[in-house]
C-alpha cells in the first residue's frame, strides 16, 4: 500500500540495499530484524525522527532472511522520492505489520486463485507466491508499458499474464478488468484484488457477475 499512515511505536531497520525496477520503481531490501509477518501484510515506513511515514505491502516472504517492499516514486510525494535516495546502512523507521490481506492455511492448497494487480499492487502476490510455491493460481497484472512488469520472471509463466493497456507487446492486450470480461472466473475461486480503487470496484462487479459470492472476494487498495 502507498496512503498516508499514522505512526506508532517504530524499530529501525537498516537498508541492506536498492535495486531498481524502473525509472520509477525500486525495491528496498531492509534487514529483517526477526520481524514475523504473514505474506499480504503490510508495513509502514518513514525516515527516523519524522512523523510521516507510508504504508507498503511486504515484498519478500516470510523465510527470507530479509525484509523487502516495492516502491514507485510519486512526483510531488514527500514519502517516496526520499525514499529512492536511501543508501545502503541508512536506517528507516519500520511499523507493523498489520492487515489481513492473507490466506488461510486451510484454503492454499484446496482452492483455485486470481490474483489481480495494477502496477505495484503486484507485492502481496510477489510474497504470496514464494511463501507458497504450491498454489494453484494465476496472476493478472495490469500495467501500462511492458517494462513495468516488476520482476515477472519470479512468477511461473504460464500462470502470468501482463494486461498492457498501452501497447500490443503482453500477454493480453487492455486492461486486468478487460481480461476478467473475456475469461470468465469460476464461481467457486478464490479471488485477491491489489490496486487502484476504480479497477477494484470494477473487477468486483465483473467478478459478482460472474457468480462469484462477495465472501471470496479480497481486496487491497492503492490510492
Amino acid at each position: 500500500m502507498s496512503t498516508a499512515a499514522p505512526r506508532g511505536r517504530g524499530v529501525t531497520h537498516a537498508v541492506e540495499l536498492v535495486r531498481d525496477l524502473g525509472a520509477d520503481t525500486f525495491v528496498i531490501r531492509l534487514q529483517r530484524n526477526q520481524l514475523a509477518f504473514q505474506p499480504g501484510q503490510y508495513i509502514t515506513v518513514g525516515l527516523p525522527g519524522e512523523t510521516d511515514a507510508r504504508e507498503y505491502s511486504i515484498y519478500s516472504a516470510p523465510e527470507d532472511d530479509y525484509l523487502e517492499i516495492l516502491v514507485k516514486r510519486v512526483d510531488g510525494g514527500y514519502i517516496s522520492p526520499r525514499l529512492r535516495r536511501v543508501q545502503p546502512a541508512q536506517l528507516l523507521n519500520v511499523d507493523g505489520p498489520f492487515g489481513f490481506f492473507t490466506i488461510a492455511e486451510t484454503e492454499r492448497l484446496a482452492s483455485r486463485f486470481y490474483f489481480v494487480a495494477t502496477g505495484t499492487g503486484i507485492a502481496p502476490f510477489h510474497s504470496f507466491t514464494r511463501a507458497y510455491p504450491a498454489i494453484d493460481y494465476t496472476l493478472l497484472h495490469g500495467v501500462r508499458h511492458t517494462s513495468e512488469r516488476y520482476e515477472m520472471y519470479s512468477y511461473d509463466r504460464s500462470r502470468y499474464v501482463a494486461c498492457i493497456s498501452r501497447r500490443r507487446d503482453g500477454d493480453f492486450t487492455g486492461r486486468v478488468t478487460d481480461w476478467l470480461r473475456r475469461y470468465p472466473v469460476q464461481p467457486d475461486a478464490l479471488c485477491y484484488l491489489c490496486g487502484n480503487c476504480d479497477m477494484i470496484y470494477e473487477a468486483f462487479d465483473i467478478l459478482k457477475d460472474h457468480g462469484v459470492p462477495a465472501e471470496r472476494l479480497f481486496a487491497e487498495v492503492y490510492f
